[in-house]
């Protein structure tokens, strides 16, 4: 138990350190608290409602992923790097997908 509360303890920190210091994280945050309840209002069903649920989760997983992404690869080095140019952008890239995954879903949704 002592194990399984410690890190629980762990991912509490690294959500708490995103929206402390990542900005866009923050501002996704604050976007989703914002949207989520105008798509319940707007939805007729609770599966539309965890789909838009969900789509916002993930754009903030993908944020998370991509602060840990860029924290490693700053860590290794500050120098510029086209491999670490790579590391950074396809972290970006992820983000941008799922904010268009977003998009679609939530158009779709609320079109309906």
């Amino acid at each position: 138990m002592k194990g399984f509360i410690k890190s629980t303890m762990h991912c509490v920190d690294g959500v708490v350190y995103a929206y402390k210091n990542e900005i866009a994280f923050r501002g996704e945050v604050i976007l989703l608290v914002i949207l989520l309840p105008t798509g319940i209002y707007f939805t007729e069903n609770h599966i539309e409602i965890i789909i838009l649920i969900f789509s916002g989760i993930l754009v903030l997983i993908t944020e998370i992923i991509n602060s840990a992404i860029e924290a490693v690869v700053d860590r290794i080095s500050k120098e510029n790097h086209i491999l670490s140019k790579h590391a950074k952008d396809l972290g970006a890239g992820a983000v941008f997908v799922s904010i268009i995954l977003l998009i679609i879903v939530w158009t779709l949704i609320l079109i309906n």
